[in-house]
This record gives structure tokens, sequence and C-alpha cells, in this order.
């Protein structure tokens, strides 16, 4: 994400996106779509979402860049560039979890697991996290996770009544951690009605198409999706890392691997595995 701080978006207190430079996808420099990359041939080298995260010196557009204190360490400063950050910031900005509210969240990644951080900090009293790794449960409670329903493990029940048990009606807020258009349904169904609201974190790899009830919709019921946690990078960012200095955010449980760059294969297999939430991969170990 890029910050400007001159065009309308960065300018809005609804919108983080910067329209000076644009948030995309495909490769890229954000400014001119060109690269400043090239292998030893001369051939141009294409970064990763503009940052080029497994390089050892990289060039990213100055509204990308953020000054943190130099007190925080780069083991925790890294969770900040994404992940951790978004999660947060989806409690913290995008819903604004009030103090005694519920929570749902559906997947304990590291995304998931940074939104119980965020909601945790807010003041909610009931966390939920929804995970089909049993492993989850207790690693959710280090998060700040109060209750965990494993879908699985209903029988006849469904997630959304299991946790309208534990809700009295539904959780005020409901967070979609995965990418799967069903889930993002079942977060929906799990919500408070009249005044539920469901935060859509996941990407949907096939951009699958959900279908809501309009009942639901007309009753109050509200969904929002959320790019990097509706953070600002440079006003947020710095936030956050004080944050963590202070404790408030307990962040540092995220990073369950640390590897060299020669292992990077090896931080590929334990994500895939399910065995690790953040593995950092140091430059010069």
């Amino acid at each position: 994400m890029g910050q400007c701080d001159r065009c309308p978006g960065c300018a809005s207190e609804h919108n983080n996106l910067c329209t000076t430079v644009p948030f995309v996808f495909g490769p890229g420099m954000r400014c001119d779509g060109t690269t400043r990359f090239r292998d030893a041939q001369g051939n141009p080298l294409h970064d990763l979402v503009a940052v080029s995260s497994f390089s050892q010196y990289t060039v990213v557009d100055v509204t990308q860049v953020v000054r943190i204190d130099p007190a925080v360490p780069p083991k925790l400063a890294c969770l900040l560039s994404c992940g951790a950050s978004t999660g947060v910031g989806a409690a913290w900005r995008v819903a604004k979890v009030e103090p005694g509210s519920s929570v749902a969240i559906f997947g304990l990644g590291s995304v998931g697991l940074a939104v119980a951080q965020g909601a945790k900090m807010c003041g909610a009293s009931k966390i939920i996290g929804v995970d089909m790794n049993p492993d989850k449960e207790e690693v959710g409670k280090s998060f700040g996770v109060t209750h965990f329903v494993n879908p699985s493990q209903l029988g006849s029940s469904s997630v959304t009544e299991e946790i309208g048990k534990l809700t009295g009606g539904g959780a005020d807020y409901s967070f979609e951690c995965i990418g799967v258009s069903s889930v993002m349904i079942d977060a929906f169904t799990s919500t408070k009605p009249g005044k539920g609201k469901t935060i859509i974190l996941g990407l949907e790899k096939n951009n699958e198409p959900i279908s809501l009830p309009c009942l639901d919709l007309l009753s109050g019921k509200c969904v929002m999706g959320s790019y990097f946690g509706g953070l600002k990078p440079k006003t947020d960012v710095p936030v956050l890392a004080q944050k963590c200095i202070n404790k408030e955010l307990e962040l540092d449980g995220l990073v369950t691997h640390e590897v060299g760059l020669q292992e990077i294969n090896k931080a590929f297999d334990l994500l895939l595995q399910g065995k690790s939430l953040r593995c950092i991969i140091w430059m010069g170990k």
C-alpha cells in the first residue's frame, strides 16, 4: 500500500487506497509500471507486488516507505508490513470493534490471530475462533481467543448455530480470514440480526461470487472488504509499532520459524504443511 497524502483517497477518513500510486497485483513500480531490476544477462526481473520481499536490496516508491522507531526490532517490524497489520487494522480501523462486544474469526492463521489481538486491544469481551485444525485452540488462547469452534466436531449443528448459542443470537463482528466464498457466507450468517458487521479479509482465489439473504441486509447487517486492514501505512504502521513496544499488542508469537535465504523452500513447505504461522527469512543467515 502507498500513501502520498495528496490524493482524495489519502485525504479520506474512510479510504486507504492511494490513487496517485494505486495498489496493483501486477509487476512493476507503482508509478510507471517499469522495473529497476536486471539479472546477470541484463534481462528485466519483476518484483513481488512492488516490494520484492526475497531480495537483499530493493527499490520501492517513496509513498510505500514508512519510518518507524529504531527500537522496534526487524523481527517484529517485518510483521507490520502485511499480515499482522492487516488483521489488527481490520478490527481497529475497519470494524471499529467496541468494548464489550463479541467477535467471530473464521480462520486462525496469522491474519486471523492478528484480528484476535486487534479485537482484544479494542476491548472485545468474547472472541470466538473458528478453525478445522484442533491445534489452533491452544494457539488462539495465547492471542486472546476466548472460545473455539471446530466445524468438523459439531455433528448436526452448524457453525452459525454454535456461534448463536455462544453470543445470544450472533456475533457483533465477524471476520473471514480464509478466502473461501462458502465461509464468507457462514461468517455473514453468524452475525447478529440488525447490526452484525462482516469483514472480508480472505482473497477468494477463483473470484467466486457469494449469495446473501436480502432480508438480512435490509435489517441492518453489512459486509465490508478490506485491503491492508484499512490502514494508512505512513500514519498507522508507526502507531502499531509503538503499541508493540508498549506491549499493547503482542505479535511475537506469530513468528514460529526463522530460516536463512538458502532455506526458503523449507519455509514454504512449513507453510503448506500448516506448521508455520510466520516464517522469517534472514538474508545474512
